[in-house]
């Protein structure tokens, strides 16, 4: 059986990505959640994954890291991980491997934290940089391959990749055009992620550096956690 090591489902945006599209494909895994420890994460870590971070895949003696890595090795061994015709798979790579490498001053201005609910302090140039690229790349996918999904009628891994974007959306009232404002609303509230979000805000787990680089961000309206 496959093992999946993930933190906080709260603040680990990487873990979200392999959980996704595991249980979109109803595929069977362990789950372990090794919630993050500022002073301790490299020694724990370091216990089940290389590099030291999460995720981390165990497949008997295989051991897979990186989001990335872990969803390809997937796709070799079952179907639907990326969409069905050649096209929408191209999009669907170059689209995902973007938002792995990309978008940096929104990963950096908007840290992942499923529970706030956050004013921004303002939106810098590279954050709209950022934030007009994330609309211009939605609606090509949604208007080129159909949707409800970014590369089709079902949800794929390029859907995992922007998962965690999905809730910054939501944390941080980032705004979008209707079209990609419409795909955020229809995420939140796929069975996958809104499962996800119910266990986060069940999470009794604090962290202060992950706490704070959100506060950092703007103004607390809310904290929707319920412990």
């Amino acid at each position: 059986m496959y093992k999946l090591f993930i933190a906080n489902k709260n603040y680990s945006s990487w873990s979200l990505r392999p959980w996704a599209i595991m249980h979109a494909l109803e595929l069977t895994f362990e789950e372990q959640v090794i919630p993050f420890g500022a002073e301790t994460n490299w020694d724990i870590f370091r216990q089940f994954a290389p590099t030291g971070k999460v995720p981390c895949l165990h497949d008997g003696d295989q051991v897979l890291w990186d989001s990335l890595g872990i969803i390809e090795y997937l796709a070799e061994k079952h179907q639907g991980v990326w969409p069905r015709t050649t096209a929408e798979r191209a999009w669907a790579r170059c689209a995902a491997a973007e938002m792995h490498s990309g978008f940096t001053h929104m990963r950096q201005t908007c840290p992942m934290h499923v529970g706030f609910r956050i004013k921004l302090n303002h939106i810098s140039p590279e954050l709209q940089r950022d934030l007009d690229r994330l609309n211009e790349l939605w609606c090509e996918g949604l208007n080129k391959f159909g949707g409800p999904f970014l590369a089709g009628d079902k949800f794929t891994a390029v859907d995992a990749f922007f998962a965690p974007v999905v809730f910054r959306i939501q944390t941080y009232g980032l705004v979008l055009s209707e079209m990609a404002q419409a795909y955020v609303n229809r995420q939140l509230r796929h069975p996958v992620l809104h499962r996800w979000e119910k266990q986060a805000l069940n999470e009794n787990w604090r962290e202060k550096s992950h706490e704070e680089a959100a506060l950092a961000a703007g103004e607390l309206l809310i904290d929707h956690r319920r412990n």
